[in-house]
């Protein structure tokens, strides 16, 4: 018998990738000998290759893709042969009008399944493990987790030597999902002066103006700036940390995927659904920052 072969389209985003981990698991738990593929954004979907969940990954960016977006396309013939390659397709793409698993399906694959990629009434990660229920694959309350490699830790290592480090993201996608400077300095000024903690600072392409904000706040205490890792070395630096604390923001469910202590700041703007498991998640009000504290002395027993 062939070795079964299943590819994993997932675009979207950090979180949004992260939050599928355990269906990518599930699958990878039923059947441990398949060749086992993710199509996606090559920086995003590296966090699973040979990392346990998956063998290969290939980018969903190349330009030949657009054609199964366009109804009865004639494809191009060297990704017909690459979907009909496959057992078993797992899509989470946006595909309204069954466009996409139209023209993948019309390759010859053997089994599609659609997943919605947009959460509504449930946690996320319960959402994208639905559609396994068809392969009678069933997930009792998924939480995500991420694996670094031997790599990713060793750039940890070198990167945040030692286990004190409280990591700090004060950004996200959006400003309206961020806690205010001024508390995330308050908290970060309390961790160094009174928890003797290191402070590290995670600051991604979107995060300028939040991290500019930051750090004159907690001058002139040392603050080391994670900026530009890559996500695999970004997880191998995070797994090392005693405590991250983050908004609604993907790295908030990298943080937490890793298993560092995960405190996540939620406002009026982040729904329930998004809330990374496993982390204390304190809403954004009057007493959040004497809140944040209390959590994270719950957090680092």
């Amino acid at each position: 018998m062939n070795q079964p072969r299943i590819l994993v389209v997932r675009g979207g985003a950090i979180g949004d990738f992260i939050c599928t981990l355990p269906a990518i698991g599930a699958l990878r738990e039923r059947f441990p000998d398949a060749h086992l593929e993710i199509l996606g954004y090559p920086h995003i979907i590296e966090l699973a290759h040979g990392r346990y969940y998956a063998n290969a990954v290939r980018s969903i960016e190349a330009r030949a893709m657009a054609g199964f977006f366009i109804p009865n396309a004639i494809v191009d013939p060297g990704l017909r042969d690459y979907f009909a390659s496959f057992h078993l397709v797992l899509s989470y793409l946006f595909d309204p009008d069954d466009v996409f698993a139209g023209n993948v399906r019309a390759c010859g694959v053997q089994q599609f399944i659609a997943g919605s990629p947009r959460p509504a009434d449930r946690p996320a990660a319960e959402h994208y493990c639905r559609p396994l229920e068809s392969l009678a694959i069933y997930v009792d309350r998924p939480c995500p987790r991420v694996y670094p490699s031997a790599a990713d830790r060793q750039f940890g290592e070198k990167f945040a030597p030692g286990s004190d480090w409280a990591a700090i993201h004060p950004g996200s996608g959006s400003e309206k999902k961020n806690w205010p400077a001024e508390k995330f300095a308050a908290l970060a000024r309390w961790l160094a002066d009174e928890q003797g903690m290191r402070l590290l600072l995670v600051q991604g392409e979107a995060d300028e103006k939040a991290a500019g904000q930051f750090l004159p706040l907690v001058a002139p205490r040392p603050v080391t700036i994670a900026r530009g890792l890559k996500l695999v070395e970004l997880a191998g630096v995070l797994e090392r940390c005693a405590l991250f604390v983050g908004n609604d923001s993907g790295i908030t469910h990298l943080a937490a995927a890793v298993g560092a202590p995960t405190l996540a700041l939620f406002g009026p703007a982040s729904l329930p659904i998004w809330e990374p498991r496993p982390a204390r998640v304190i809403r954004f009000g009057r007493d959040d920052l004497a809140a944040a504290r209390a959590a994270v002395t719950e957090l680092c027993r």
